[in-house]
């Protein structure tokens, strides 16, 4: 059966038709790099990696793309609250580029260690205020913006589709207390595109506008640079649930209204939170756990990651100790398997056709994935595969490490008994981040930076070729 998936724009599940055949857009929603991802966070990134890998084993060249936000993302997602990343540089006494590339590299180290790939492009806010302004400018030009207070605001009763996403409506946000409103609003669910400096009197990044000095609204970073890399229409626009009702239904509003079509996106995908005793875990609350909390307390992260497979992406995940232990003994029950079948042969590339039994324990796999990404059925037709007597060791691990490039759960390690990666080598989330990064630097004629990039990654044991296809790297 084809790849289905359930679509928060329609609120059913639909068959994944793309844009373009044989291809998929994927635009993530990436962290505001003011702090530690959590493992609620987490769970996103998790969930993306297993989507993505199931595109790319259907046969989809996928494009992914993921944000960073190093500018612009307010406590509250309605423009409200103190600006994340000013905040936490005056409370650590740096300045905002050095916070956010603190956090951003904590934030890829802590996904290379959950197994997830790194994205295809890595985009930060700072570097693409250019075509947010562009893009603010044509909203502009449609009609759909005012100025007040020294802001640019977009105008929601303009557009008539506004809250197609959440089912949230225009009148409902005019009941909002004066105390959280925003006097210079037409309506209290109006956003700003551009800040001047009147939102924050010492605002540490700020950039020369139409509108004057100022900087962008959270919300327009992600518009703008999906579509500079994937067009202005594309196919999967994945984030968490809390992103329904403000980011993405104001990410729609402002980039229909910029281009005209509709749907912008096909396929909106949200997973659920990961609560801790019935709440979502939080940063503001000071209720959140890391990996290296995690690590602390004796689990290896892939130990999460399985955690996480046994859940539906769509359902709320009750976090626990007791929880993350059972995953941990299962995950430890299922590379003694592994190892026991590794002593009696090694794995063949599993090939549809030969054994009946692994075309079943195949087919029963993909057809999980394919049902809105089941990953509990998916991590049961893995255990039926390595439980099947009637198939020989090699066949079985073949089969195993066939599945585990969707369930992204290291097995070919535990069969070589070694990393590929050498102990004293940069990660390859790292390598992948700074590449992303190089080529930024390229595009905006930065080359002293770019050539920086190189040698430092050469002192470190990693060779650099730029082709035609883009930029390999290998150990030398």
């Amino acid at each position: 059966m084809p790849l289905a998936l359930y679509n928060t724009l329609g609120r059913k599940i639909e068959p994944f038709e793309p844009v373009r055949e044989g291809k998929a857009g994927f635009y993530g929603c990436g962290p505001t790099v003011y702090n530690y991802a959590h493992i609620g966070n987490l769970r996103a990134y998790v969930t993306h990696d297993v989507l993505i890998r199931t595109l790319r084993r259907l046969g989809y060249e996928v494009t992914h793309v993921m944000n960073i936000t190093d500018v612009g993302h307010l406590s509250g997602d309605d423009d409200t609250g103190d600006d994340k990343m000013l905040k936490s540089a005056e409370e650590r006494g740096k300045s905002v580029l050095e916070v956010a590339a603190f956090y951003t590299k904590a934030f890829f180290d802590d996904t290379e260690k959950l197994g997830i790939r790194m994205p295809d492009i890595v985009c930060k806010a700072t570097e693409h205020i250019g075509c947010m302004i562009d893009l603010i400018k044509r909203i502009e030009a449609g009609g759909f913006t005012y100025s007040a207070g020294g802001n640019l605001y977009f105008d929601i009763a303009k557009f008539p589709r506004y809250g197609e996403l959440s089912g949230r409506h225009i009148d409902a946000d005019k009941n909002v207390a004066r105390a959280e409103a925003d006097g210079n609003k037409r309506n209290q669910g109006d956003f700003v595109l551009w800040f001047t400096k009147s939102k924050f009197e010492n605002q540490a990044l700020s950039w020369d506008s139409p509108w004057g000095r100022g900087y962008p609204g959270w919300h327009i970073e992600c518009s703008a640079m999906s579509m500079k890399y994937l067009g202005e229409q594309f196919d999967i626009h994945a984030g968490g649930i809390d992103h329904i009702q403000i980011h993405h239904t104001n990410e729609i509003a402002q980039s229909e209204a910029a281009t005209g079509i509709h749907p912008w996106v096909k396929f909106w995908t949200h997973n659920e939170f990961l609560v801790l005793d019935k709440e979502k875990m939080s940063k503001s609350a000071g209720s959140f756990i890391t990996i290296s909390d995690l690590a602390d307390m004796g689990f290896d992260p892939l130990d999460y990651r399985y955690f996480l497979l046994g859940g539906h992406y769509r359902n709320q995940l009750k976090f626990s100790v007791d929880s993350l232990t059972s995953a941990r003994n299962s995950r430890k029950s299922l590379l003694s398997g592994i190892r026991a079948a590794a002593a009696n042969g090694a794995p063949v590339p599993a090939k549809r056709g030969k054994f009946a039994a692994l075309d079943r324990h195949l087919d029963a796999f993909d057809a999980a994935l394919e049902d809105d990404l089941n990953t509990p059925r998916a991590l049961s037709a893995l255990w039926a595969l390595i439980k099947d007597d009637s198939l020989p060791p090699e066949a079985a691990l073949g089969g195993a490490l066939d599945m585990d490039g969707v369930l992204g759960l290291a097995l070919e390690r535990e069969i070589s008994g070694k990393d590929a990666t050498p102990a004293n080598a940069a990660g390859e989330a790292e390598i992948e981040a700074l590449i992303a990064e190089r080529a930024v630097a390229k595009a905006a004629k930065d080359f002293a930076r770019a050539d920086g990039i190189r040698a430092g990654l050469k002192e470190r044991g990693v060779i650099l070729e730029d082709g035609p296809k883009g930029t390999a790297w290998r150990y030398g």
